[in-house]
């Protein structure tokens, strides 16, 4: 879904509605943070653990698309075309693309820990509705594949068996034809629970065809959100199911004032733990996107408007019911209290434009994905401080 993602993004940017208006009761983050002199969490001196072998070469200088960590040591990256694992932190990466492979670009991936992954790659005769899915339990050291009735999209697995996908059929003139499936047996089989292209048999309307669609998230086999941005002020694009996935109704949120005259985003959904979530949304103003936060205490059933705005927020990422990450491309924020409060924290490199991603496992370790604008080589730097120093690895 990295097109519906960037589509999402550009209709935000180039549709903005003048200035912003007051943001009513929300603050703006330099009124709401302070320093961070005291963002390091004590710990206890132990032994570093030696990682066991991963029988797989290694990479150098991989490209990454993306990094997905468990802890401070294991965790799996992505490449255009490449699966990758690390169990040191990532200081080594190692290539445990399934073979004889030939993604060309991965499509869907979801990972559960440092054995089980899942990635999924289109079929290049009809790379909307037929693919295969790859799965591993031991870490990428063998593989199992099987066709799939979709070509790729987002991937959410609940444990080794059960998960959703949601597959996107086509975009044109601000519409976004999806299917979504379930399956029960760690993927070897689908079922399609929900379709929204009007050519299709059983086709619903309950999450319009209009609208650009580019998150998902699963919170079990009955319940899910999907969530976009659609051509209309003030919207909240943010739909729920919780029949698992064949009925969908629109959920209703406060707004930022700010937002009441632009075009509103879902950006990302995330659960710390089954009753605590976090929900960003972007919207558009003449200082570019602006970040709002929401923050649920009962599994999704209702969201609350954080008072933070963040004009240029870029990355959010939750490590606790309480402790998250936000970065607004020149620094980092740091809450732990669920967004009620920040504090900045200041890298000491000058990320800027070159930042892609954050991912960070805990209050003090964390690691951004960077491009060099120049050169368009991928870096991957990671921090043991809370993000106030970064070291490229």
């Amino acid at each position: 879904m990295k097109l519906n993602r960037l589509l999402i993004v550009l209709l935000l940017l180039t549709t903005a509605c003048g200035g912003l208006p007051a943001a009513g009761s929300a603050v703006t983050p330099e009124a709401a943070a302070t320093e961070a002199p005291n963002l390091t969490v004590p710990t206890v001196e132990a032994a570093t653990p030696v990682p066991p072998p991963i029988d797989a070469p290694v990479m150098d200088e991989p490209q990454f698309t993306s990094i997905h960590m468990f802890n401070e040591l294991d965790g799996w990256g992505l490449t255009d075309q490449t699966v990758l694992r690390t169990n040191d932190g990532g200081g080594t990466w190692h290539d445990v693309t399934p073979p004889g492979a030939a993604f060309g670009y991965i499509a869907g991936s979801a990972f559960l820990d440092a054995g089980h992954a899942f990635i999924t790659a289109p079929d290049t005769t009809d790379p909307m509705r037929t693919g295969t899915l790859y799965r591993t339990t031991d870490g990428g050291q063998s593989w199992s594949m099987n066709a799939i009735p979709f070509g790729g999209g987002i991937l959410s697995f609940l444990d080794p068996s059960n998960g959703w996908a949601m597959a996107g059929l086509g975009v044109g003139a601000g519409s976004n034809a999806i299917a979504i499936f379930q399956t029960t047996d760690g993927g070897a089989t689908w079922t399609q629970a929900f379709i929204n292209d009007p050519t299709a048999a059983g086709a619903s309307e309950s999450i319009p065809l209009g609208g650009l669609k580019g998150v998902f998230h699963a919170w079990d086999m009955h319940t899910a959100w999907v969530g976009g941005v659609v051509y209309s002020n003030a919207t909240l694009y943010l739909y729920r199911t919780s029949d698992g996935g064949i009925t969908w109704s629109q959920v209703s949120a406060e707004l930022p004032s700010a937002a009441q005259n632009s075009q509103v985003g879902i950006e990302e959904i995330q659960f710390p733990t089954p009753a605590d979530g976090f929900l960003t949304l972007s919207f558009s103003g003449e200082n570019g996107l602006t970040r709002a936060l929401y923050v649920t205490h009962d599994s999704g059933a209702t969201w609350a408007l954080t008072p933070t705005l963040f004009p240029k927020g870029r990355s959010v990422d939750f490590v606790s019911a309480t402790e998250g990450f936000l970065f607004d491309g020149s620094q980092f924020y740091v809450t732990r209290d669920a967004g009620a409060t920040w504090a900045i924290v200041k890298p000491d490199v000058v990320f800027d434009e070159a930042f892609m991603s954050m991912d960070f496992v805990n209050l003090t370790t964390g690691w951004v994905i960077a491009s060099d604008p120049s050169t368009f080589k991928i870096s991957l730097y990671k921090t043991t401080d809370g993000g106030a120093s970064w070291y490229p690895q």
